[in-house]
């Protein structure tokens, strides 16, 4: 049967038309490039700052417990979609190569305005 069809055939109707507030953004693909930032109107009139290109990490290492802003050299491998690492695109759990080594990126640089990472041994 056809999606969006009752097994006798008839159509499923929607229940209710959605909200302003239960629209889904535009998804934004992060990429190596020179740092471009841009503000999206929140909830409750706030203001959200979303990154387009990103090509450096606060990157924190667990032995010496400091935070550095390091350069990005490229992504090896995403979890969530092997193509993306090929596009160099930044998202959570993406592994990347930087001047101190692999980091893994820890929070979502299409949320906040900037990239978050953790040095990775090995």
């Amino acid at each position: 049967m056809k999606q969006g069809r009752k097994i006798t055939g008839g159509k499923y109707k929607k229940q209710k038309k959605k909200k302003l507030y239960e629209l889904v953004r535009q998804q934004r693909t992060i990429k190596i490039g020179e740092t471009k930032k841009k503000k999206i109107r929140a909830h409750g009139g706030n203001e959200k700052i979303t990154l387009l290109q990103a090509n450096e990490a606060n990157v924190f290492d667990k032995k010496t417990g400091k935070t550095k802003k390091i350069k990005i050299k490229n992504v090896l491998e995403t979890p969530a979609n092997k193509f993306w690492a090929r596009q160099n695109i930044l998202i959570k759990g993406a592994i990347i190569e930087t001047e101190l080594g692999k980091a893994k990126i820890t929070n979502r640089p299409s949320q906040e305005g900037s990239v978050q990472a953790v040095l990775v041994e090995g």
